[in-house]
C-alpha cells in the first residue's frame, strides 16, 4: 500500500493531465513555431493552455509566459523586475522563509550590490501585514512575497503590498510565489495588484517540467530585462526557445480541474489534527489559521526527520517530507527563522495533501506513527 501525502513537493499527474502529453506526443507533435498543419495544431494546444491559465489568474492570455517551472519563473521575475527598476533604487524586499529559488536569488542580488530586506516571521511562520508596509519605502524597487508558504502553510498578507507601494511612493515592481496557493486558493492577479505571479503545473496534478509566470502588461517589461536566454521569438523573446508543447498541454487540462473548493481538504486536516493530537508529546508548528492543505508538525521520537521519513516509506508506505524538496535534506531555513528550537526542528515533518487524499491515508499515517513513536520512543 501507498499513502503519498507529499503532495506540496509534487501531485500525481491526473488522467486528462496523462491523456493530453500523450496525444502530444503521439499524434500532435509538430514543432509549435512551424507553419504547416503539425505546427499549427500543436500551437492550438499551447494557446488553449496560456488560455486556461490566464483564465485562472484573471489575467489575459498575452501575459502569460510560460516556463520550465516555479524555480525558472522566480528567477525571470525577479531578475528582469531588478533590471527594469535598478536606476530607481537598490531596495528589495522579500521574507526569510522564501522558497530556496527566491532566497538564492536575493543573496546573488546581494553579492551585485543590491539591499535586501528579509522580513522574519512570528513563531507561527506569519508575516505582519504592518512589517510590510514598514519595510517598502521610496527606494524599494521590487517586492517578493509568496502567497502561502510551502513548508508551514502560512498565508502571507499579499493584499497589503500594494498599498505598501504605494503609500511609500515607490517604483516597484510586486512579485508573488503562488505557486501553494495556486488550484487552492481563489487568485485574481488583478486585485492583487501584482506585476508579476509564479504558478507550477505539477503542484495541481500537471507533469513536471512546465510553469507559468504571470506578467502584468502594464509592467512594460521586455525581453531586455530578461538576459537569461537568447535565439528565439518565443514567450515574447522573454523565454525563447521551443515551447514544450505535450507538457503545456497536460497543464493546461489539469488547469480546467481546479477545485479551490477547500471544504473537503479543511474537514481532512481537521480530522488529522484530531487524530495526530491523541498523539502524546506529538506539537504542531503549523498555526490553525494556515493552508488546510500543509500540516507540519514535531515527532516526539529520538529519530531526526530524515530518519523518520525513510522509516514511514520503507516499513508503512506512508510518504511524507521534511520540508522543501528543493531544499535537498538540508535543515529547515522556515522553522529556523520561526526561531522553534533545535529539537523541534530536527524532529519535525510535513505532511501535505491534495484532492486525492483520504481519511484512510491519515490513519495509516497516525497508526505508523504510534508504531513508530513505540519502537523509537524519545531518549
Amino acid at each position: 500500500m501507498t499513502v503519498y501525502l507529499d503532495n506540496s513537493a509534487t501531485t500525481r499527474p491526473c488522467e486528462k493531465c496523462v491523456e493530453a502529453v500523450r496525444a502530444m506526443l503521439e499524434e500532435n507533435w509538430g514543432n509549435p513555431s512551424s507553419l504547416h498543419s503539425l505546427g499549427v495544431n500543436a500551437m492550438k494546444a499551447v494557446i488553449d493552455a496560456r488560455e486556461a491559465v490566464a483564465s485562472s489568474l484573471g489575467a489575459q492570455r498575452e501575459e502569460i509566459i510560460f516556463t520550465s517551472g516555479g524555480t525558472e519563473a522566480n528567477n525571470l521575475a525577479i531578475f528582469g523586475a531588478v533590471k527594469a527598476r535598478k536606476r530607481l533604487g537598490k531596495k528589495i524586499v522579500t521574507t526569510a522563509i522564501e522558497h530556496e529559488s527566491v532566497l538564492q536569488s536575493m543573496q546573488e542580488l546581494e553579492k551585485q550590490g543590491f539591499e535586501v530586506v528579509y522580513l522574519e516571521p512570528d513563531s507561527r511562520g506569519f508575516i505582519d501585514k504592518n512589517q510590510i508596509l514598514g519595510a517598502v519605502t521610496a527606494d524599494t524597487i521590487l517586492v517578493s512575497i509568496m502567497y502561502v508558504n510551502n513548508e508551514v502553510g502560512s498565508v502571507m498578507p499579499v493584499d497589503v503590498i500594494k498599498r505598501a507601494v504605494k503609500k511609500a511612493g515607490s517604483p516597484a515592481l510586486i512579485h508573488i510565489d503562488c505557486v501553494q496557493a495556486y488550484g487552492k486558493m481563489n487568485i485574481n492577479v488583478k486585485k492583487l495588484g501584482c506585476d508579476l505571479a509564479t504558478v507550477s503545473a505539477h503542484k495541481i496534478h500537471g507533469a513536471k517540467g512546465v510553469g507559468a509566470l504571470y506578467v502584468n502588461k502594464e509592467a512594460n517589461l521586455t525581453s531586455q530585462n530578461f538576459p537569461r536566454t537568447f535565439g528565439g521569438e518565443q514567450e515574447k523573446r522573454l523565454r525563447p526557445g521551443t515551447e514544450a508543447a505535450p507538457l503545456i498541454a497536460g497543464f493546461g487540462e489539469a488547469v480546467k480541474l481546479i477545485d479551490t473548493n477547500s471544504a473537503k481538504i479543511s474537514e481532512l486536516n481537521a480530522y488529522a489534527k484530531e487524530r495526530l493530537s491523541a498523539i502524546e508529546g506529538l506539537s504542531f508548528n503549523s498555526a490553525e489559521n494556515a493552508s488546510p492543505y500543509i500540516i507540519n508538525f514535531y515527532v516526539p521520537t529520538f529519530m531526526r526527520s530524515q530518519t523518520i521519513i525513510q522509516e514511514l516509506c520503507s516499513n508503512y508506505g506512508v510518504f511524507v517530507s521534511s520540508g522543501s524538496a528543493c531544499a535537498k535534506g538540508k535543515r529547515s531555513h522556515v522553522l529556523t527563522a520561526m526561531k522553534l528550537g533545535d529539537e523541534v526542528i530536527d524532529k519535525s515533518i510535513r505532511v501535505s495533501f491534495s484532492r486525492y487524499s483520504t481519511k484512510d491515508d491519515v490513519d495509516a499515517l497516525a497508526n505508523a506513527l504510534v508504531d513508530l513513536i513505540e519502537k523509537h520512543p524519545k531518549q
